[in-house]
């Protein structure tokens, strides 16, 4: 018997990309359903003129805010996407593939190629990069702050499909250092509540090898000039990470 699959999407100010998202899906999916987070554009409106049932709600933060969203899901299986994400049309005619024969797995994987400033980056540890998106009701749950992850009960491993989910990540170098800075504060707080510390040499030591690694040994060089500002980014964001845990742990020992 064919299973039905519930999309879900979380959404806060997406009208750039939900309807690229939404019309990814459409064949697919038997229900999409968008949860809002008090979006300000056209992001509703665009999700409900695609055939989306909007749900609005207060920011919960990324993994419980697409828990909220999985158990309004009315379907057998759950496709969990971010707005600025979609399928490829290879994607696409595997997960239809799979759904004709009954979906028989518990859980199914893709890898995920991300666009940065209109180009695909396959090199520097962003691909592949691996991604459970689509599982059985019941039968996983979103878990952590800063990148959530998927995580399915009895340890069971997923089935891998063909094709990509393709994310348009950055379509600009300040949306990439905007996030760097948001993340890293994040991190820096995520290291201090469990009581890690680190020094100027420590600082320095780990954003250069975050660039050594990425750009040299992880081929980031492959992707051209491109490949070089994202190691170069991502480097700095290690040092930002680890100088403003730095900088919690100075304050803390000074008394606030």
């Amino acid at each position: 018997m064919m299973k039905k699959i519930s999309v879900v999407i979380i959404t806060l100010n997406e009208e750039k990309n939900i309807s690229r998202c939404i019309e990814s899906v459409t064949e697919v999916a038997d229900e999409i359903i968008v949860i809002d987070s008090h979006s300000t554009d056209n992001t509703r409106d665009l999700s409900s003129g695609l055939g989306a049932r909007v749900v609005e709600t207060d920011w919960k933060g990324y993994a419980d805010t697409k828990n909220y969203g999985n158990n309004l899901a009315r379907y057998d299986y759950i496709l969990s996407l971010d707005a600025d994400e979609a399928l490829s049309d290879e994607l696409k005619q595997s997960i239809k593939s799979n759904k004709e024969k009954g979906l028989e797995k518990d859980a199914y994987s893709m890898n995920r190629l991300t666009n940065f400033c209109g180009r695909w980056i396959r090199h520097g540890g962003w691909y592949p990069d691996l991604k459970t998106r689509l599982w059985k009701k019941g039968r996983a749950r979103w878990s952590g702050t800063i990148h959530e992850k998927l995580i399915l009960t009895d340890n069971k491993k997923a089935e891998m499909l063909h094709g990509e989910l393709l994310h348009f990540a950055f379509s600009d170098i300040g949306q990439h250092i905007s996030q760097i800075n948001r993340f890293s504060s994040l991190a820096a707080e995520r290291a201090y509540k469990k009581n890690k510390k680190t020094g100027i040499v420590g600082i320095i030591g780990r954003s250069y090898w975050k660039f050594l690694r990425d750009f040299v040994v992880r081929a980031g060089f492959l992707d051209g000039y491109y490949g070089y500002v994202i190691a170069r980014n991502s480097a700095h964001a290690t040092f930002l990470k680890y100088a403003k845990l730095r900088e919690l742990n100075k304050t803390n020992e000074r008394g606030g």
